[in-house]
């Protein structure tokens, strides 16, 4: 299904620790996985992406690898792994790993002996750089808090660079050995019959001059991307990794994650003759709208509503720009961000707007990519204090928040709608306690109130029904191939076409709370419709209402 076959996929993002508990240590795992295959089938999907199972300390949810050819334990055998590919494969679908790419954990063996031995050729593996006593090399910011810097414990006046959590030290990607090494990691996995990757952070495998401060006129870190986010370099090794492994692979499935990348970007990120990946995830779709922004605390806990009128304009520019090039992600939610439904309809109508939101979103020309628990309707989990979000800015948030007359209850509440760990709680198979997830308590647990999978599949009128229908949509060639055109409407109004051999599909969507009539220029067969009503020249979309209009013989 890989190269020009990509455009048919349908993903499902798997976050393995809370998928399903096979073991019953509360902890998701490969069986768990294996054991629901047949209901992933039914909803639809044909790839399977898991976010990292290697082996690992856990300071970041697996992105902190100690060993790349070793599963975590936690997660199962290799036998366990080996029979989740086969069943997959019996299945019809296809299964892809997440690969980080930019850096190790300070635990991995590479870095163990660049810390002990200077001379190490492993010392070359990782960045490093003096600077005078008391000083840090340069001011840029870490994407965890902080300096990127952390000091050598064992080299006066040497620092080794991380992007992220200071156990988690970066790759130079300048040295080929590095690079070899990377390629050498996934030709062992793509020979563990596996169909692709996820290809973590690529953006940063490049880094500039570090002896280049960012100009500010506050002496704290720096969050500096023109530094270490999307360097021309990148191009260069991208081309190399993915051109070596089409050559062992050549339906290799590569989704990159192209976090801060810029539509210019994506296209040269997915241009098929530059030996590049199938498809790459931005969060460029989405813009927060700033008013709503209280500038006296720290971003991370705070929930800000989409701009939709921003949001209509990236969604246009992103599908025009890459018709002929190659096929957009289409996502609303993933490990990195709030849930969905939590972030557009956190009171009122949850489900009609689920609904609607996946209307509009996977019709569109594309590849979509769907989070887990996600066609339950499935919201951003109520944490039930500061230490379940493991992260130090949120303790900072709360300080402030508290500073200014918060309530315990309400810091917690505002975390839990805006942080990324509020959207990574366990799957709901049943209405048991945990949800059926497991016997006991869960890795990470936290109230949420969508309905449970069994209770879904016993209700044609459920988010998960919708879904299906929507995902049946998909996999027809009028929305694979169709062209695409964005109407203009009231940012309110998402209404786009989308045109092939003759046959048509409208596809209407109400963003708002409040009902919209949009006036019909010719009749049409409703295919799928939530919360809407035809009448003779116009459909009338009650609140996140929407509905698929099929035309043919235009």
């Amino acid at each position: 299904m890989g190269g020009s076959a990509a455009k048919r996929r349908i993903v499902y993002q798997i976050y393995p620790k809370s998928f399903y508990d096979s073991d019953q240590d509360g902890i998701g795992d490969l069986k768990g996985i294996t054991a629901k295959l047949d209901y992933l089938k039914a909803l639809g999907v044909n790839t399977l992406w898991l976010n990292p199972i290697y082996a690992s300390p856990q300071i970041d949810n697996g992105y902190d690898v100690s060993d790349y050819y070793q599963l975590d334990p936690t997660f199962g055998t290799g036998d366990d792994f080996a029979e989740l590919v086969k069943q997959v494969h019996a299945k019809g679908m296809e299964l892809i790993l997440d690969l980080v790419l930019n850096h190790t954990s300070d635990q991995h063996p590479w870095f163990k002996e660049a810390l002990k031995d200077k001379q190490s050729k492993y010392r070359d593996y990782y960045i490093w750089q003096e600077a005078p006593a008391g000083k840090l090399p340069n001011n840029w910011g870490s994407f965890f808090g902080g300096s990127v810097w952390q000091a050598d414990p064992t080299t006066k006046n040497n620092y080794y660079f991380h992007l992220f959590a200071k156990e988690m030290p970066d790759l130079n990607w300048k040295n080929p050995a590095v690079r070899e090494e990377m390629y050498q990691v996934a030709k062992f996995w793509l020979a563990q019959g596996i169909d692709g990757f996820r290809l973590d952070a690529f953006i940063h495998i490049a880094k500039a001059d570090l002896a280049q401060n960012v100009l500010a006129d506050s002496d704290s870190p720096q969050i500096a991307e023109m530094f270490y986010a999307n360097l021309p370099a990148v191009k260069t090794y991208l081309a190399e990794f993915i051109g070596r492994l089409r050559q062992e692979k050549p339906d290799i499935f590569i989704l990159g994650e192209a976090a801060s990348a810029d539509i210019d970007l994506a296209v040269t990120y997915t241009t098929p003759e530059k030996k590049a990946c199938d498809t790459v995830v931005t969060f460029r779709y989405f813009t927060d709208d700033e008013s709503y922004l209280d500038q006296e605390l720290p971003r991370i806990g705070q929930l800000l509503p989409l701009d939709l009128k921003a949001f209509r304009t990236n969604m246009l520019e992103w599908q025009k720009r890459l018709e002929g090039v190659s096929y957009p992600t289409l996502y609303w939610s993933n490990h990195d961000l709030p849930r969905i439904v939590t972030r557009f309809a956190p009171k009122k109508a949850p489900e009609k707007a689920a609904k609607m939101l996946a209307t509009l979103m996977y019709l569109q020309r594309g590849i979509p990519c769907i989070y887990y628990g996600e066609e339950l309707g499935m919201r951003s989990a109520f944490l039930p204090d500061l230490a379940s979000f493991e992260d130090e800015q949120i303790i900072d948030f709360a300080t402030k928040a508290q500073a200014k007359g918060k309530t315990p209850e309400e810091i917690l509440k505002m975390a839990s709608q805006a942080h990324k760990m509020a959207a990574r709680t366990p799957l709901r198979w049943d209405d048991s306690d945990f949800g059926g997830f497991s016997s006991v308590l869960p890795w990470k647990w936290g109230q949420e109130t969508s309905a449970s999978i069994k209770a879904q599949i016993a209700d044609e009128k459920s988010v998960l029904s919708f879904y299906q229908q929507v995902l049946a949509l998909k996999q027809t060639d009028l929305f694979i191939d169709g062209r695409f055109i964005l109407e203009n409407t009231e940012p309110e109004l998402y209404v786009y076409r989308r045109i092939l051999a003759g046959k048509e599909a409208l596809v209407l969507c109400n963003l708002s709370e409040h009902p919209q009539t949009v006036a019909l220029s010719a009749p049409g067969k409703v295919c799928l419709s939530s919360n809407a009503k035809v009448h003779e020249k116009s459909v009338t979309l009650k609140e996140y209402g929407c509905l698929v209009l099929m035309r043919e013989g235009i």
